[in-house]
């Protein structure tokens, strides 16, 4: 069981550890992160996953993108520690933040990830959604989060600040 609660500023530090031990040295260098560096994530948006001991499993963080003059989230990074992967703690943070989002207002989310994955909670490929070098066109994954969000969407993804 896990207890799902937005991200406050006493668990940035932690959160930050559990990314450095779930991504690659140099994730910040990413072409994700430049699109990050220097604007506010959507703070209400990102949130923790904690057992029932208060113990950090995952985390997942949001950033304003547009494409074009369409607003956009941008999902990621979302992380689950080692020891608590394969007990759905991901989608759990995917769906839980995602019906935020729709709460929220937002009505489209992309991220760059590994299709499979993500087809599981409803991401598809998006055709024509260019993210910065170097990302490989067929990790450029969205969902939309009303009907139709995607609809004619395509061009050149920029900071959303």
């Amino acid at each position: 069981m896990y207890q799902l609660t937005q991200e406050t500023p006493d668990d940035w530090w932690e959160v930050e550890a559990l990314y450095d031990l779930c991504f690659a040295p140099g994730r910040e260098l990413l072409s994700s992160y430049r699109l990050r560096r220097g604007v506010e994530s959507v703070a209400a948006l990102n949130h923790v996953a904690r057992d029932r001991d208060g113990i950090l499993g995952g985390a997942i963080r949001y950033w304003p993108v547009r494409i074009g003059a369409a607003h956009c989230l941008l999902l990621g990074p979302v992380a689950v520690h080692p020891t608590r992967q394969g007990e759905g703690l991901g989608a759990l943070l995917i769906e839980g933040s995602l019906q935020a989002a729709v709460e929220a207002g937002w009505d489209r989310v992309l991220l760059v990830g590994d299709a499979p994955y993500y087809k599981r909670v409803g991401f598809t490929l998006l055709e024509g959604v260019v993210m910065p070098p170097p990302t490989n066109p067929a990790r450029v994954l969205g969902r939309a989060l009303r009907a139709g969000a995607w609809d004619g969407i395509s061009g050149n993804v920029v900071r959303g600040d």
